[in-house]
């Protein structure tokens, strides 16, 4: 993957929720840049989710129906610790 569309990920991984941010800020800062470009179509469909949902999804308050999701939304919640 180019700078570019990482640069492109980076912008769009700033959500309209700061609890959310907040959350995906050292995923994007130690972990986005590490990742395998099948893994970076995974991140991309993820920042899909509408932001209360993929709050919700992080947090365990709900769980997220599309499977496929939810590795790298594992992922995500392991680099907060």
């Amino acid at each position: 993957m180019d700078d570019i569309h990482l640069k492109r990920l980076v912008w769009r991984s700033r959500r309209g929720l700061l609890e959310l941010d907040l959350q995906l800020e050292r995923f994007v800062a130690e972990v986005l840049p590490t990742l395998s470009d099948a893994d970076l179509a995974e991140y991309e469909a993820v920042l899909l989710l509408p932001d209360n949902d993929f709050l919700d999804y992080l947090n365990g308050k709900a769980d997220c129906p599309d499977a496929q999701l939810k590795p790298m939304l594992e992922r995500i919640r392991a680099a907060q610790h």
